[in-house]
């Protein structure tokens, strides 16, 4: 379906048809691990309301549409660590669900070098929509999941899942992952000698992104406002991209956090 302002415009009451996904994906919600993995952006589906959003098809198979890889390695993370898992299901090009809703790039009209038509002048109704259906709805999952474990006395350590592209603006990437945080190191610091003790891996160290107040929602609103235990990984897409390689590295991840997990200072809470 190509993207038009007119559909756009008569979507605004309802952005999501009602047979369409919901706005996530929500695994092994009693899943007996400590560890609450999610995927902000795990899918590129878009709503059938906003149709292409004005971009060929090509465009919307790359990384400015998703995480590729990320759900496929956090679904073998949960089923290995029997864990709960909790991925948001449409694409951040309708909606990042890292991003805080009152930031520019919460809906991006320029993805790396192109511009996103659908993205482009719309009205407060188009966004509260979006915001509505998508960024809200994924985040009052995460929240309630927290709580009720939260309720129950159980520790939680929350993972977050994303993959980055190997190469970004024309500049390829030679690190293999990166551990991302910010306030706090201990956890994240933790994986981040694990994935380094295996040898011929480049493990970035908050690099090539970091975790901000500014660029980020999950860790800051999520982890950091409860005083959880976190971390944020990034693996470069190219090494995820099959089958293969998503259990190769959700084995290796699992390997890092649960030594993590056994040695962080007062386990999790």
């Amino acid at each position: 379906m190509i993207w038009t302002k007119e559909r756009s415009a008569a979507a605004m009451n309802r952005l999501l048809a009602a047979d369409e996904p919901p706005p996530f994906i929500e695994l092994g919600r009693h899943a007996p691990s400590n560890f609450v993995i999610v995927v902000d952006h795990a899918s590129r589906r878009i709503p059938r309301a906003l149709g292409d959003l004005g971009l060929p098809p090509d465009q919307l198979q790359r990384h400015i549409a998703w995480d590729i890889g990320a759900l496929g390695v956090a679904r073998r993370m949960a089923e290995s660590l029997h864990a709960a898992l909790i991925a948001q299901n449409y694409s951040r090009l309708v909606i990042d669900c890292n991003r805080d809703p009152a930031v520019a790039t919460s809906i991006p009209t320029i993805g790396e070098h192109i511009e996103i038509p659908g993205n482009i002048g719309l009205t407060a109704e188009g966004v509260a929509a979006r915001r509505g259906e998508i960024f809200e709805p994924y985040h009052r999952q995460v929240r309630a999941l927290l709580d009720e474990r939260a309720a129950a006395g159980r520790p939680t350590i929350l993972v977050a899942q994303h993959s980055m592209t190997n190469v970004f603006k024309g500049v390829r990437r030679e690190m293999h992952a990166a551990v991302l945080y910010n306030r706090d190191r201990r956890f994240a610091g933790l994986v981040l000698e694990g994935l380094r003790s295996e040898a011929g891996l480049v493990i970035g160290d908050n690099e090539p992104y970091f975790v901000s107040d500014e660029t980020d929602y999950t860790i800051p609103r999520h982890a950091e406002a409860r005083g959880l235990p976190h971390v944020e990984i990034e693996i470069r897409q190219d090494l995820i991209s099959d089958d293969a390689g998503q259990d190769e590295w959700a084995r290796r991840i699992c390997r890092a956090l649960q030594s993590a997990e056994q040695v962080f200072p007062g386990k999790a809470r």
